[in-house]
C-alpha cells in the first residue's frame, strides 16, 4: 500500500524510523520503510543507521556515490514496491502519533497529499536564527493558508504521492543543485495534478546555520536563473521574479541596486543578528536575483 522513502546524507535517522515503523505496525496496511544513503561521509552515523535493517519491512541502501536528494529520491522510487510513495526528509519527525492514520485515511482522494510543515516554538541560538524566523514566517501555514496558493504551498520535506506521477514529474528535474522546488511545483501543476492539503505536519528539526542558509538561499535564486534560461519555469512564477519584472517595469532597479550596495555589509550583519530582518533578507535575494539576471 504505502512506501516510505527517505534520502539521507551524514544524519542519523533512528529515531525517525522507529517511530514511523511503530506507527505502521499499528495499522493493518502493507508497508515498507528505505532509507538511502546518499554516500555519508560520517561513518561512525553510517554504522548507527545500518540498525535499522533489524526492524520488519526496513531496509537500508548504502549508495556507492553522493548524486543529490533528486536522483535519490529517484532511486528510492524505483526501489519502490507500493503505489504510494510517502517522502521524508532526514531531519523531520512527525507532529502527531497517528501520522501515517492520518495520511492513509486520505488516500486516494488527490494524486498528492501534503500535511504541512512545523517548526519548534523555543528560539534557537543566534547562528541558526535566521533559519528558524524563515520557516516559522513562509513554511508554518494552516491548511487555510496552503489552500491559497496549492502547488507553491507544498513543500518537499514530506508528501504523499502515487508512484507513477512522482517518476514521470522527477525525471525532468535533471539536476544536481540546490532550489529545484519550483520546477517540481510547476511541473504538478501544469499537469493538473490533484493536490490535498490536511493538517498532519512534521516538524522541521534541521535547522542550517544562518551562514549556510544565506548560501542556500543565493543558490536557490542562481536555479531560478538557470531554469528559466533554459524555458523550464515561467519568468514570474516566484514572488522574486514578480517583484523583479515590477522593478523593470517601473524603472526602480537602478536605485535599489544602489541603495543596497550602500547598506550591504549592515544587511549581512542582520542577518547573524538575534532578530534578522525576513524583509531586507527579500531585498537582499532580489538584489542578488537582479544581478545575475544583468550578467546573464
Amino acid at each position: 500500500m504505502i512506501s516510505i522513502l527517505i534520502p539521507t546524507y551524514n544524519y542519523n535517522i533512528i529515531k525517525l524510523v522507529t517511530n514511523l515503523h511503530g506507527q505502521c505496525t499499528e495499522q493493518p496496511i502493507d508497508y515498507e520503510i528505505l532509507v538511502l544513503d546518499d554516500c555519508s561521509s560520517n561513518k561512525e552515523i553510517k554504522i548507527q543507521n545500518r540498525t535499522i535493517n533489524n526492524l520488519d519491512k526496513c531496509r537500508y541502501i548504502e549508495s556507492k556515490e553522493n548524486k543529490g536528494r533528486t536522483a535519490s529520491r529517484d532511486h528510492l522510487a524505483k526501489e519502490a514496491t507500493y503505489n504510494w510513495l510517502l517522502f521524508l526528509d532526514a531531519d523531520v519527525m512527525p507532529k502527531y502519533k497517528d501520522f501515517i492514520s492520518r495520511f492513509i485515511e486520505n488516500l486516494n482522494k488527490a494524486q498528492l497529499i501534503f500535511g504541512g510543515i512545523n517548526y519548534a516554538e523555543t528560539k534557537p541560538d543566534i547562528d541558526l536564527m535566521l533559519r528558524w524566523k524563515y520557516g516559522h514566517s513562509r513554511e508554518s501555514l494552516t491548511v487555510l493558508q496552503r489552500d491559497k496558493t496549492p502547488f507553491l504551498s507544498i513543500n518537499s520535506g514530506c508528501f504523499l504521492i502515487e508512484k507513477e506521477l512522482f517518476i514521470s514529474v522527477n525525471k525532468h528535474l535533471a539536476f544536481n543543485t540546490y532550489g529545484l522546488d519550483n520546477l517540481f511545483k510547476q511541473l504538478l501543476e501544469t499537469k493538473e495534478v490533484r493536490v490535498l492539503h490536511i493538517d498532519n505536519p512534521v516538524y522541521h528539526l534541521g535547522l542550517e546555520k544562518n551562514t549556510i542558509f544565506i548560501k542556500k538561499s543565493l543558490e536557490s535564486v542562481e536555479t531560478t536563473v538557470l531554469l528559466e534560461e533554459k524555458g523550464l519555469i515561467q519568468p514570474d512564477l516566484r514572488p522574486i521574479q514578480k517583484t523583479y519584472l515590477k522593478g523593470k517595469k517601473y524603472r526602480m532597479l537602478p536605485l535599489f541596486r544602489k541603495i543596497i550596495t550602500l547598506f550591504e555589509k549592515q544587511m549581512i550583519s542582520n542577518f547573524n543578528s538575534k532578530n534578522p530582518s525576513l524583509f531586507l533578507f527579500d531585498l537582499y535575494r532580489l538584489y542578488y536575483y537582479d544581478k545575475l539576471k544583468r550578467n546573464a
